[in-house]
């Protein structure tokens, strides 16, 4: 009777999808391999936009710690933002490299939700989760969602007062703000109904999400995905230094 039970749930365990994540949008890079809801091997950084350097190589660690073949997996997941606007094109970039060479299916995966998934878990309550993304400055990107993850409002840039989200704190539910914009939020969100929670998005939160799209097979299309940008990217142009002027001056 132990031995059946030990293969049934071998075979249960075998069935359940080989997935590669990959979190790019904030500023560490994270990678990590699952089966099921079970982490095979994971990797992280705590150095900031290394993202290019790092992905390919914890790819590869990953796999030799978990002891498969990358052709092993059964699809690539993605956190596709918003976020940080060459963290996202990096972590995209490489899963549609993947799954291209390997012909495998493209999970993406939003990351607000995941944050908001994440801190449910680390401490569940019926409470609105605001997951927050620094986008640089006092603003951030955030939505709001239930207890059950499920959306309430839909993502917005929002620039932090002590005024924020006062219709939220109106009413008598607690607030569970996340993510890496928690920690600027809590300089001017002086509520004692808000917990804060500076979580760092990472791969390994990704997990419940990705097995929902699996099952749902609801993957995203490989030539024209693009990552959840929200916004344009804030680029400038550097100024002239007084060599060039001169040059210039000069026509040389």
């Amino acid at each position: 009777m132990l031995n059946k039970c030990i293969k049934s749930l071998f075979f249960y365990f075998c069935t359940m999808p080989l997935i590669l994540h990959l979190e790019t949008s904030a500023e560490f890079c994270s990678v990590c391999i699952s089966r099921g809801t079970t982490i095979l091997a994971k990797r992280d950084t705590t150095e900031r936009f290394v993202h290019a350097a790092t992905i390919t190589v914890y790819v590869e660690e990953c796999v030799h710690e978990a002891g498969i073949k990358l052709a092993e997996i059964d699809a690539v997941a993605v956190s596709m933002g918003p976020g940080s606007y060459t963290g996202l094109r990096i972590g995209l970039s490489a899963a549609k490299g993947i799954c291209y060479a390997l012909e495998k299916p493209l999970i993406p995966v939003d990351t607000l939700q995941t944050l908001a998934g994440a801190a449910y878990k680390k401490n569940p309550q019926k409470a609105i989760y605001l997951p927050m993304i620094d986008a640089r400055r006092m603003e951030v990107y955030t939505a709001s969602f239930d207890h059950q993850q499920k959306r309430r409002t839909p993502t917005a840039a929002v620039i932090l007062t002590n005024t924020s989200f006062s219709d939220l704190l109106s009413s008598d539910k607690k607030i569970v703000v996340c993510g890496n914009g928690a920690v600027k939020a809590k300089e001017v969100m002086l509520s004692e109904r808000i917990d804060f929670q500076p979580l760092i998005s990472h791969a390994g939160y990704m997990i419940p999400l990705a097995l929902e799209t699996w099952n749902n097979k609801n993957f995203a299309d490989l030539a024209y995905c693009e990552p959840w940008y929200f916004k344009s990217p804030n680029i400038t142009t550097p100024r002239p230094n007084v060599l060039s002027k001169i040059m210039n001056d000069k026509n040389l």
